[in-house]
């Protein structure tokens, strides 16, 4: 029988899952190791017949959970298909059945049977009691479930889906899996848990009680009271959004339409806010405007005014907020500002429009998506921050820090949590909708393929003033804040004696050598350490899912995109604090049973971030042209290899933006981490925080320095490590005839 081509590419890659399969289900712990999968204690320590490490295979032939029998039909049956043709329909027939059976049957054992049996009476009931309880599912279930959702891809892509072709099927469903079940799945179970009454059952009213809680949609400010926490957050947002939406715009406007010679100095001072932990710039202010703070004291000796307590509260969030996000506005908006046609502006000129005129009829309405954008992202940033009001809240209560406290406070009432964490994403959801309500479906592309020769014009004179005195005030009080920040760490202890000390980092980080090797003994160093290698291991995870995904976003059309590209975004309009908790009542029970595990995080970090890499890589894959991808399918390379050989080598840009930020947001994140965090995976902002409440502000603001150092560093060498993309032939030592 003579295989073609494509059937001989095909074959080892289904001989590959049929092995991983088997390799799942007979050779590796079917269930969690408590100690750690890759430490091996577990090969030496009763494999394979003890309970904890044994194979699934093992587990059945002595007996034991019997309901894992069935998946021994499910890897039998692929090896049916080893002597039939690719073309042949009962090819692709049995792959899809096999694979979506085993699939199903693993998730409904895995849902069906607890930690304390089976989840629901009515199972009891039908199927008598269980002996015995399900563990959380580890490495030999991840790659046994892995092995039947990769046969049923290969039987999708030989029943014809998206021409056959096996990489795209995978990769789709790769991705819908993987998406469902760190996103959709740990939502849903949020959704759930917000019904649960105090008897464990589901009711309606249970929830609307909860919903409707007076400490949540309080409107007491009005008459001299509080407001909720949900008003309190909303205010606290739409300040915070059109603060940062116009210092962003501003800052913008000095780079792009001025002949402001400091343009690198300001594009720097942008940069520091977002590689700094979210709360430290809370510390600076406290530093600053506290009850023993520098200015605080300065005009209290002045002016003979007793100090008080007004920085802790709406004033010291929105200041803290407006400098840490106004950096990612003007990030926003400096590309917008940039994009629009000069041309259209100079035309408006040559009908002696002024300049103020031009500006606000011309310039202005053309930015009106970089305006929405900017602010939605203000908006979800505020709302999500955790750090700086946990800080600076004092008695504003906001969404963020009442999830955390409903949480690890004394109270520990996950239902409270959940409500407010639905709260918490509906306002996010509905800024997300709001502005595209607002942007309609209006046109605002001015640069099309012919070339622009025109130049922006200048600022009028009006705007340039307030805009030059804006822009150096805050410039100048960014460098007030980060002289703080690294002052505040080399003080003994801050309003009370200012003597210059490096003892806080010798604290954090002292270490001394001995006979056995290095000994790192301060105390910030195993935080420090695990941080480092959760981040490394989330980056490069996070950079290729999002590439991918971007990939099959622009370079493949089929049934369902638009949904895959949401749900694949999703993530970005969640808030931290929302993941933190879905994933705490998703992943704490079997099946998936990985809270407190480094796993979690990593993960958390993955999802979390993955929206960036996305639109980066969206962003440059739209600048190819597909005649590439065609020209290298035209020579016999599949899907999977111009990827590799042809596309991926032009993402440079994208890459290292996707992983400086997925890097750079898993060393400084806080909001998700918080409920995330154990005694043996502490990471940095966690220890940090710790720190703050404990008054220790000196090691809190040493460690934070270190980071922001550290972080710069990783920057670089990510920088030197990825390179740039070349395009062209001529290099730097071309002259031009």
């Amino acid at each position: 029988m003579k295989i073609s081509s494509s059937e001989n590419k095909t074959l080892p890659v289904l001989i590959f899952w049929i092995l991983a399969g088997w390799v799942g289900f007979a050779v590796l712990p079917w269930y969690g190791v408590e100690d750690g999968f890759f430490s091996f204690d577990w090969v030496f320590d009763g494999y394979p017949m003890d309970r904890d490490y044994a194979p699934a295979a093992f587990l059945l032939a002595q007996g034991k959970n019997l309901w894992l029998a069935p998946m021994v039909f499910a890897l039998l049956a692929p090896l049916l298909v080893l002597r039939l043709k690719k073309s042949d329909p009962r090819y692709g027939a049995i792959l899809l059945a096999v694979g979506a059976a085993g699939l199903a049957w693993l998730m409904a054992q895995g849902l069906a049977i607890g930690i304390r049996g089976w989840t629901a009476d009515w199972l009891g009931s039908a199927f008598g009691a269980l002996d015995s309880r399900q563990y959380g599912m580890g490495y030999g279930a991840l790659l046994t479930a892995s092995a039947f959702l990769f046969l049923f891809t290969q039987g999708l892509a030989a029943r014809g889906a998206i021409n056959g072709d096996v990489f795209v099927v995978s990769a789709i469903t790769g991705v819908i899996a993987i998406v469902a079940i760190f996103v959709f799945f740990p939502i849903a179970k949020l959704m759930t848990a917000a019904f649960i009454g105090e008897d464990g059952s589901i009711s309606i009213l249970s929830f609307l009680a909860k919903f409707g809680d007076r400490r949540i949609w309080g409107l007491g400010c009005f008459s001299g009271g509080r407001c909720g926490a949900a008003w309190n957050s909303f205010f606290l947002a739409i300040i915070v959004a059109t603060i940062t939406t116009t210092m962003g715009l501003v800052f913008a406007l000095v780079v792009t339409r001025s002949g402001f010679k400091y343009k690198r100095l300001l594009r720097a001072l942008t940069v520091l806010p977002i590689i700094t932990p979210p709360f430290v710039i809370g510390l600076a202010i406290i530093l600053l405007f506290g009850l023993s703070g520098s200015i605080t004291g300065f005009f209290a000796d002045v002016f003979g005014v007793q100090p008080t307590r007004w920085v802790y509260g709406l004033p010291g969030i929105v200041i803290a907020q407006s400098l840490a996000y106004t950096p990612i506005a003007f990030l926003v908006l400096i590309g917008v500002v940039e994009g629009v046609s000069p041309s259209m502006e100079e035309a408006a000129q040559t009908l002696r429009a002024s300049r103020w005129e031009v500006f606000k009829t011309v310039s202005l309405p053309l930015m009106r998506p970089g305006l929405a954008n900017a602010f939605l992202l203000g908006f979800i940033e505020s709302m999500a921050d955790f750090g700086n009001p946990l800080v600076l809240g004092g008695n504003y209560d906001v969404l963020s820090t009442e999830i955390f406290f409903a949480i690890v406070g004394a109270q520990y009432d996950q239902g409270r949590a959940a409500v407010l964490a639905i709260v918490l994403l509906s306002f996010t959801l509905g800024a997300f909708y709001a502005q595209r309500f607002w942007l309609g479906r209006k046109s605002y592309t001015t640069v099309s393929g012919k070339g622009d020769s025109g130049v922006h014009p200048a600022m009028p004179r009006g705007l340039a003033i307030p805009t030059f005195a804006i822009a150096t005030i805050w410039g100048l009080f960014t460098v007030v804040i980060y002289g703080m920040i690294f002052y505040g760490s080399v003080v003994e202890v801050w309003g009370m004696n200012h003597e210059l000390t490096f003892k806080h980092y010798v604290t954090a980080f002292s270490f001394r050598f001995e006979d056995s090797g290095i000994r790192w003994s301060g105390s910030a160093w195993d935080s420090f350490w695990t941080t480092i290698k959760i981040a490394t291991i989330a980056a490069p995870l996070t950079a290729a899912i999002g590439l991918i995904t971007a990939y099959l976003l622009t370079r493949q059309n089929f049934a369902g995109r638009n949904a895959f590209e949401f749900g694949t975004m999703l993530s970005f309009a969640i808030p931290g604090t929302v993941i933190g908790v879905s994933y705490i009542l998703a992943f704490n029970v079997p099946p998936v049973e990985i809270t407190g595990t480094g796993v979690i995080l990593v993960v958390c970090f993955i999802f979390r971030n993955m929206p960036v890499g996305v639109r980066a890589g969206i962003a440059s894959m739209s600048q190819l042209d597909k005649s590439l991808d065609e020209s290298s399918l035209t020579l016999g390379a599949n899907s999977w290899q111009t990827f590799r050989g042809v596309v991926l080598p032009l993402l440079r840009p994208a890459i290292l933006a996707a992983l400086v930020y997925s890097f750079v947001r898993a060393m400084t994140a806080i909001s998700a981490v918080i409920f995330l965090v154990s005694a043996e995976y502490d990471m940095a902002t966690s220890y940090i925080i710790g720190r703050v409440e404990n008054n220790d502000y000196g090691l809190a603001i040493a460690y934070s320095t270190t980071l922001i150092f550290v972080m710069l560093s990783a920057v670089l060498l990510l920088q030197l490590l990825v390179g740039k993309i070349r395009i062209g032939r001529r290099g730097a030592g071309h002259k031009k005839e």
